[in-house]
């Protein structure tokens, strides 16, 4: 199954997010928060995220949620840090975090499709609230 990797400068963000998307899907996806520092800091930590892709990690891939700046570029450190079997099935979403994220748990459920990930991340992005 493909793992999902909330990336947010506040641990309370990331694992409120995951909540959200657990109100979605089941246990069986693996989604997991990489927010915060290791001290309980606002900001990222590459080495709390590429931990984080590990453990959502089981064989078809990871996508990654960053939500502003210093995040991707940590995201980018992150996989620098991992094995190759891993870092070249991990992608990071161009996405609102907590629309994509909802968007691609769902999806990730459905079909386990990186393509159709991809699609329902792409979407989300450009998907008018108020219309």
């Amino acid at each position: 199954m493909i793992g999902i990797v909330i990336v947010s400068h506040s641990i309370k963000i990331a694992e409120g997010i995951v909540d959200l998307c657990y109100e979605m899907v089941d246990d069986s996806i693996k989604i997991i928060p990489a927010g915060g520092t290791n001290d309980g800091r606002i900001g990222t930590d590459p080495i709390k995220i590429k931990e984080a892709i590990e453990k959502a990690y089981d064989g078809d891939g990871v996508v990654v949620l960053v939500d502003i700046g210093s995040s991707l570029m940590n995201v980018d450190m992150a996989k620098e840090l991992l094995e190759e079997e891993i870092r070249l099935k991990v992608k990071i979403l161009d996405t609102p975090i907590v629309e994509g994220s909802i968007g691609v748990a769902v999806e990730a459920l459905i079909s386990n499709d990186i393509d159709k990930i991809l699609e329902v991340a792409e979407e989300a992005r450009i998907t008018k609230k108020i219309r």
